[in-house]
């Protein structure tokens, strides 16, 4: 029986594409723009992030969240009641298992990001793609004109820390003749931190 699947992909896109995609967290560089800023920057950006996912409530939003199996279930009520007892528990469980029809598999992960469709002379092959998110640190050093008390100015620098969040394909799933023949977990990819060159000041 395969892992589950990523169970927090929906909640997380819906999390950082709501939040953190359009936020611009400006860090101020204190202590000369030293490590000390770059890494409590992106500590700080971290709890954000826990807290935000937390708030969005991912226990319950995940595709394999019994709630969401629960609905899934209920949706497709005849083919979940023409499944054995054995294969009903298993979607019960947001498992899937070679030899489970589409909608059976449907009920226990949900719904796919992509469905391919291929042939060739032994007959059609369906793929349902799942997909996960990852994300990358864009990290930058920039300066602003600060005002002093006295009225004079100085050049203030600061880290602005953008956060991309992209897509990749975690799970392959293969369909001969309306029933699940083959699947595949794929790893999911590391996230990057990126760190523009410092500007030049003239």
């Amino acid at each position: 029986m395969p892992p589950r699947s990523d169970r927090r992909a929906a909640c997380f896109r819906w999390a950082l594409g709501a939040s953190l995609r359009s936020v611009h967290m400006k860090i101020q560089g204190q202590r000369g723009g030293s490590t000390w800023a770059l890494v409590n920057g992106v500590q700080a950006g971290a709890i954000a992030l826990t807290a935000m996912l937390l708030l969005a409530g991912c226990a319950s939003t995940a595709p394999t969240d019994p709630k969401q199996i629960a609905k899934r279930r209920t949706e497709k009520a005849a083919a979940y009641a023409a499944l054995s007892s054995e294969h009903q528990a298993v979607v019960d469980h947001g498992q899937i298992r070679v030899g489970l029809p589409e909608d059976a598999v449907y009920i226990a992960w949900g719904k796919p990001a992509q469905v391919l469709r291929s042939g060739d002379a032994s007959g059609e092959t369906i793929t349902w793609l799942y997909e996960g998110t990852t994300t990358d640190d864009y990290l930058s050093w920039n300066y602003r004109e600060v005002i002093r008390k006295d009225g004079t100015t100085y050049l203030d620098r600061f880290l602005d820390r953008d956060i991309n969040v992209r897509t990749y394909v975690s799970a392959e799933l293969l369909f001969r003749d309306g029933k699940l023949a083959s699947w595949k977990m794929l790893p999911k990819p590391g996230s990057n931190t990126i760190l523009a060159p410092q500007p030049f000041l003239r």
